[in-house]
């Protein structure tokens, strides 16, 4: 079914026009000259309730009211601008960069992780500056200073985080890549490492159910990073990066404008870890060693004029990784590499691991605006991906190859006026697994094809609501309905009150997403037959969640309020039992399994350039294994999490001191039980409570160039025993999976930004 087949796409969000609003386009200039629209500019009434964000080419449209006539409009790292309007209007206006302008005058400087109170869906924007705040060297690196995903640890070999949302890993979670669905499948454990912090330009994050539009396998939320864009990245960018364990990385941009609609950049990373790290005695690499050659080319094409952007990606990745005891060699007579079994065991083998990945992606994507209707647009997105991964984990052999396709067609309109919109398209995708499990084949395709509708209706004064339908009809899934509801309400100045709820449906593929169980001696179990996955059934689950944001000025200065509870009920869910040392154990949901989120935030500027953020959260998450109903292992119920960020004025050069410092605090974590374990490899019922803190600073000399230092883990907190048997890595005790805390100690960094 459907091979090599490549297209493209683009989602452009809905435009309004109307003779009793005031609508228009906001937009930045280049050092050319240039104009593109900006995404997600606030544009509001001067001491009032209404306002709204732009859509994803820039166009807004917002009720005229003879009340007001001072027009805000803001971006983070651009120069607030207020406009007097005295009627409807249709206006074009171009925001200024604050680091590009010979004086600055800063009176309000907006965070650079941006809650909208507009919005129907929960949506967190994470800019640029925020990402700069830590060492950043992969997407799975960029939520260490934001409070609305959690990162935990997923094994003792491979130094992997795992990221978590509403208490619920990342398979959960739909990560896409500027709206199109990026790590999934074969990539679902290693896929974030593999897009390099440089590369993003922003990531949305959204809470709860997502939006029909980008498909039906969101459960607890939606991760959307957006790449840096050809016409506005540097001409020029370099970053550099090393750390005291060996690790080192180099990004290099290439930007240029070919003409007046192409602009192409050329994205070049690469990062090696040479060094045999090991400091807790045990024999293993506590960081594997590794190189990665990471390359994108992407196009970018824009014609205003006639209604026309698109852009086309293309990338090529290597990443290769060896893991496991400190003497291992893979071309040695002793090394074993895969297949084997302990009954041939000679006893001078040494444990060991490799995993190399080769993964090309394109993707496409393609927007148009009806010149002589902007409220009504189309857009088409496509991508084609191959990712092959061969491996082994000492006596276990893993393999898989997962060819991918996918496309989506949407089209953007009114009915009656513009503050009812709706939009409605069709999507199809395919997934071609070769998985090989030690010798059990499990190989498998999957073909989808779903048509959804979405309405939306903005009363930007007080409510706005998104509703959406979609229908899929899956070779496995069979034929299924996606409901999905947002609804978000003004009571009061600043006030932004949501709730919202909906509907999530996958097939998990189990061992791509629980690769961390081949370096253990547990037996796989699949404990169910009948189903059409693995035999197992495909998850269902339902996601219900409110949330209030209240923002408010103390001492003069800003900052704002969230609270938030989640809740995700599943129908059905793949239980991974890890409650048997000697066994994984993978079966269909016999009972109630659910997780309860409940979070509060509080940020503020309590003083002038110095920026507080903090998040307690609290997490009930619960499922019904064959044992009974068990809280989730290596889940803390509760956190902690607290951000402070200070820098400088800035000089007319751009020359500035930042200081960030972030501390997470762990509670308890539920282990899995290891009572048929020997005494000396027995864990606990909980694991203890810990921090964790990072820091850095950044000396910024000018527009151009800049360098920073920091550290991570400065408690220099370790797990204890994070590889039990490790004295008998072939035995039927050894096991890498049970890991709560970091294996690393402290960590220092450093490195430098050049840019033209």
């Amino acid at each position: 079914m459907l091979k090599r087949y490549i297209l493209l796409i683009m989602f452009i969000p809905w435009l309004s026009f109307s003779q009793e609003k005031v609508t228009g386009m906001i937009m930045e200039a280049n050092a050319k000259n240039k104009h593109i629209g900006l995404s997600g500019a606030n544009v509001y009434w001067l001491n009032s309730q209404i306002g709204t964000i732009t859509n994803n080419e820039g166009m807004f449209s917002i009720p005229y009211t003879k009340k007001h006539n001072k027009l805000v409009i803001s971006y983070v790292g651009f120069t607030s601008d207020t406009l007097t309007i005295n009627e409807p209007k249709i206006i074009h206006h171009t925001l200024q960069p604050s680091n590009e302008l010979d004086e600055v005058v800063v009176e309000k400087k907006r965070d650079a992780v941006q809650k909208t109170y507009f919005s129907a869906q929960n949506v967190i924007t994470v800019n640029s500056a925020e990402l700069l705040k830590a060492a950043c060297c992969n997407l799975s690196e960029s939520f260490e200073t934001n409070p609305a995903i959690d990162v935990n640890f997923s094994d003792a070999l491979t130094g992997t985080k795992q990221i978590q949302m509403l208490g619920l890993t990342s398979p959960y979670l739909l990560i896409t890549q500027e709206n199109i669905p990026m790590v999934r499948g074969a990539s679902q454990v290693f896929g974030l490492t593999f897009t390099p912090g440089t590369w993003v330009e922003s990531i949305q994050i959204t809470k709860g159910a997502g939006s029909v539009v980008n498909g039906y396998e969101s459960i607890s939320g939606q991760i959307n990073a957006e790449l840096v864009k050809p016409l506005t990245d540097k001409a020029l960018f370099v970053n550099a990066y090393g750390n005291k364990n060996g690790r080192f990385e180099l990004n290099t941009h290439v930007n240029q404008k070919l003409s007046d609609k192409w602009s192409t950049g050329i994205y070049l990373h690469g990062n090696a870890r040479t060094k045999k790290e090991e400091n807790n005695g045990d024999g293993f690499l506590d960081a594997p060693i590794a190189n990665q050659i990471n390359i994108m080319n992407r196009w970018q094409y824009q014609n205003a004029e006639k209604g026309w952007v698109s852009f086309l990606n293309f990338r090529f990745l290597n990443d290769e990784k060896q893991l496991g005891q400190v003497d291992f060699d893979p071309e040695a007579p002793n090394a074993i590499r895969g297949f084997g079994s302990r009954e041939t065991l000679l006893g001078d083998e040494v444990w060991g691991s490799e995993i190399a990945t080769r993964r090309f992606d394109t993707s496409i994507k393609l927007g148009y605006v009806f010149p002589e209707l902007p409220f009504q647009s189309f857009g088409f997105q496509a991508s084609y991906s191959n990712h092959d991964q061969a491996s082994y984990f000492g006596l276990n052999k893993y393999d898989i190859n997962h060819e991918s396709v996918y496309s989506n067609l949407i089209f953007n309109s009114i009915i009656g006026d513009t503050q009812s919109k709706f939009k409605s398209g069709l999507t199809f995708a395919y997934d071609g697994y070769q998985e090989l499990v030690n010798t059990a084949d499990f190989s498998r395709e999957d073909a989808s094809m779903g048509a959804f509708f979405e309405y939306s209706y903005d009363n930007l004064e007080k409510i706005s609501l998104t509703a959406g339908l979609r229908i899929d009809n899956h070779n496995r899934l069979g034929t299924f309905i996606t409901p999905r509801l947002h609804v978000r309400y003004t009571p009061w100045t600043k006030g932004s009150l949501r709730a919202s709820f909906g509907r999530g449906k996958r097939a998990a593929n189990i061992f791509a997403e629980n690769q961390r169980l081949f370096a253990t001696a547990r037996q796989i179990q699949i404990l169910d037959t009948d189903g059409s996955v693995y035999g197992l059934n495909p998850e269902d689950a339902w996601n219900y969640g409110i949330s209030f944001l209240q923002g408010f000025t103390f001492l003069n200065r800003p900052g704002n309020v969230t609270i938030d509870f989640y809740k995700t009920d599943f129908k059905n869910q793949i239980v991974v039992d890890w409650e048997n040392p000697r066994a994984v154990s993978f079966y269909n949901l016999n009972g109630k399994s659910y997780a309860n989120s409940f979070q509060f935030e509080v940020n503020h500027e309590i003083l002038p350039q110095l920026e507080l953020r903090t998040a307690y959260k609290y997490y009930d998450v619960k499922t019904a294994y064959r044992a009974g109903e068990l809280q989730k292992p290596l889940q803390a119920q509760h956190r902690f999490f607290a951000n402070m960020g200070y820098q400088t004025k800035m000089r007319e050069n751009g020359a500035q001191w930042k200081f960030d410092y972030t501390i997470h605090t762990v509670g308890k974590q539920r282990l899995p039980n290891t009572d048929a374990n020997p005494s000396q490899l027995r864990l606990g019922a909980f694991s203890d409570p810990y921090s964790l803190m990072n820091a850095q600073i950044t000396k910024v000399f000018s527009k151009n160039f800049e360098i920073y230092a920091g550290g991570e883990n400065l408690t220099n907190f370790k797990q204890n025993n994070p590889v039990l048997g490790a004295g008998n890595p072939f035995g039927a005790n050894f096991d890498t999976s049970i890991i709560y805390a970091p294996i690393m100690g402290r960590m220092f960094y450093g490195g430098f930004r050049y840019m033209l």
